[in-house]
């Protein structure tokens, strides 16, 4: 085993070394006495130094590597080797297991009580030490020390505990302490995995011979399956309880919520049950309420565009709605609009379904179908409730949406969402839903459109020469060239799950309604609405926000075309369709690169015109992507068939 110890002390040292000066220590050492901090912490925070000069200068006094975790396959059974709780306490982390030799990454190896400690319980190992960032040591922990183990062991339990071949009895696993008592550690193993790896929603599905278990991570489900499928009614039934859920109905649908505390934060959890082939299909959406006030600038919406959206949101009445799939985020955008405008002087009410974050000094209310309390019926309420801002849910049948434009003229700001494609299409489908366009045109001040598309892995990330048809294709779609922008494709690390992305960012569009555009739906044109929206200088599309992301390094453009994609397939499939979830659907030129270049330019092109298609053009455009698949078909001049075909319908010929 290495000997880590500094031959002085650490102040001493880095004096010497010239690296800080005397009065540089005496004040470290003050603020040390104060703080309680380790000297080099304390030295990293008053920025006498910088945590890369630390490490560096620690790995050659005391002759050990300094590791970047990131760039690492670390064993997650290595890694259990160390005892999650003696990991987190010292700092350290089992990174190699070679036979009966272990190394270990430590944040602060001049700590010889934890050197000692960990040597101590690691007896039976030689042992080998390596400096690492504390900065990586953290996300570590909650990457490497999930609690699938936990899990798969109180499976094992319950299903002793509850022979397959055996009946449920409701009432008797109520009164059961044992039975209860596991299905509580096997459930609270579960939401803490999900919190500690940043999952959004968790699915419980039973299946004939198994039990998934998925969590979804960046919008990406991970599935863990386990074999004792005998405990989901157990499970559910807890969960029920929980939720003050019916527990003797198992043929409908239920939907209910509670409040837990995982890993010290409060997560309101909103579940819903659906009776499948096998049982009961449970899906929980957690949401954080310790993840602070909201902001616009977190959302990933370009500065620009804040300053926009800031400017109408602050106008003394109108409507701004903000349009997209299920999960793109329009709701933390409505609460982050919230937030900007929720002061002493404004009356604000909310009316939603359900009420995802608790806001102070806001007045909001739920919606309850069951004893007639909708939407329409609480917007006339709220009218008469002196509001100066309102903000309601979602616009869902024609009187919801008359009463919140009705509101918007009459002295009220009005937020609410849709479910459209894009911004140019939600005011189209308001007049679908049966709305007046003379009511559209003088209420309706703007609509902004978002998605979220994945972010690339700052550790892994590497750069990426475009083919020939990537470049055309995505030419096509910024309807610009591209210049020398630099972009860069997923690899995979430990950091990133080797998923080769981390976290998602919003991609923004934002439609501001001038006068053109409410003449036009005041004659209740679509056509004419969506030529004078798509002259408009300020109006930016998606896809050109997210290739903007690419050309920063944020995503790959993998995320783009599938964004394309996503609009393309959504538009295709009519204009009349609310849109309650995202399209899974992607065009195969852009899931798999091997495809011909020919492919890509077809869907390149179709990318382009689609944003501005009729029904009729989609339907032949999809008729096009057919005909490419057979050889001799000249497919070019189809499309310029498309369009002209396209041009006259616009045009009403």
């Amino acid at each position: 085993m290495a000997q880590l110890k500094l031959k002085q002390r650490l102040g001493d040292l880095l004096v010497g070394e010239g690296i800080i000066t005397d009065e540089q220590l005496s004040l470290a050492l003050k603020e040390q006495r104060s703080s309680g901090r380790k000297l080099g912490a304390t030295l990293i925070h008053l920025g006498f130094i910088t945590e890369e000069q630390l490490l560096n200068f620690l790995s050659q006094q005391l002759e050990i590597p300094f590791l970047n975790i990131a760039t690492l396959n670390i064993d997650p059974q290595t890694v259990l080797k160390l005892p999650e709780v003696h990991a987190r306490r010292h700092r350290a982390l089992v990174v190699k297991a070679d036979h009966d030799t272990l190394t270990i990454a430590l944040s602060d190896p001049a700590d010889l009580n934890a050197v000692e400690a960990i040597s101590s319980f690691l007896s039976s190992y030689q042992l080998e030490f390596a400096i690492v960032r504390e900065s990586q040591l953290l996300p570590a922990y909650d990457r490497l020390y999930r609690r699938t183990k936990d899990i798969e062991a109180f499976a094992g339990q319950l299903e002793d505990e509850h022979r397959p071949a055996q009946e449920f009895d409701i009432f008797k696993d109520v009164d059961d302490a044992s039975s209860e008592a596991t299905v509580v550690k096997f459930l609270n193993s579960v939401f803490e995995d999900a919190v500690q790896i940043g999952a959004s929603d968790i699915h419980i599905e039973p299946d004939e011979k198994a039990l998934r278990i998925r969590l979804r991570v960046d919008g990406v489900l991970q599935e863990n399956i386990l074999n004792e499928v005998a405990i989901v009614p157990a499970l559910v039934l807890r969960l029920k309880l929980m939720a003050g859920l019916d527990i003797s109905e198992k043929r409908l649908p239920q939907d209910g919520r509670f409040n837990l505390k995982v890993r010290n934060q409060s997560i309101d959890i909103r579940m819903s049950t659906m009776p499948v082939q096998y049982g009961e299909s449970v899906v929980m959406r957690l949401l954080n309420q310790d993840s602070g006030i909201f902001q616009l600038e977190s959302t990933g919406m370009p500065s620009d565009l804040i300053k926009r959206l800031r400017g109408l949101i602050r106008r003394p009445h109108g409507m701004v709605l903000v349009t997209g799939p299920t999960g793109s985020g329009k709701t933390t955008s409505l609460y982050a609009a919230l937030s900007e405008l929720n002061e002493p002087g404004k009356k604000i009410i909310t009316v939603e379904d359900p009420v995802e974050y608790r806001l102070p000094r806001i007045s909001q209310v739920q919606v309850n179908p069951k004893i007639g309390l909708d939407f329409a019926h609480i917007l006339r309420t709220c009218l008469r409730q002196d509001p100066d801002i309102l903000l309601v849910g979602e616009m869902r049948d024609k009187e919801t949406v008359e009463i919140g434009l009705r509101g918007a003229l009459t002295g009220h700001m009005v937020l609410s969402t849709l479910h459209t494609n894009d911004a140019i299409t939600c005011a189209l489908r308001l007049m679908d839903m049966g709305a007046p366009g003379y009511l559209i045109g003088a209420a309706l001040r703007a609509v902004v459109a978002q998605r979220l598309v994945r972010k690339l892995c700052n550790q892994c990330k590497s750069s990426h020469v475009l083919a020939n048809s990537e470049h055309a294709c995505l030419e096509r779609i910024g309807q610009e060239p591209l210049g020398e922008a630099n972009f860069y494709r997923s690899v995979g690390c430990q950091s990133c799950n080797y998923t080769g992305y981390r976290g998602r960012i919003g991609v923004f569009e934002l439609l501001e309604l001038n006068e053109a555009m409410g003449d036009a739906l005041r004659r209740e044109s679509a056509g004419e609405f969506e030529a004078e929206a798509r002259k408009s200088k300020l109006y930016r599309p998606l896809v050109l926000s997210a290739l903007d992301f690419a050309k920063q390094g944020l995503t790959s453009i993998e995320e783009v075309l599938k964004l394309a994609d996503e609009v393309v397939l959504d538009d295709t499939n009519g204009e009349g369709d609310s849109g309650e979830g995202n399209s899974n659907a992607e065009d195969d030129s852009h899931a798999d690169n091997s495809n011909n270049n020919e492919h890509h330019h077809v869907t390149s092109v179709s990318a382009n015109e689609t944003a501005v298609s009729d029904t009729l053009g989609a339907n032949i455009a999809s008729h096009v992507r057919e005909l490419d698949k057979v050889d001799n078909i000249d497919v070019e001049n189809i499309l310029r068939l498309v369009e002209a075909v396209r041009s006259l319908d616009r045009s009403g010929q």
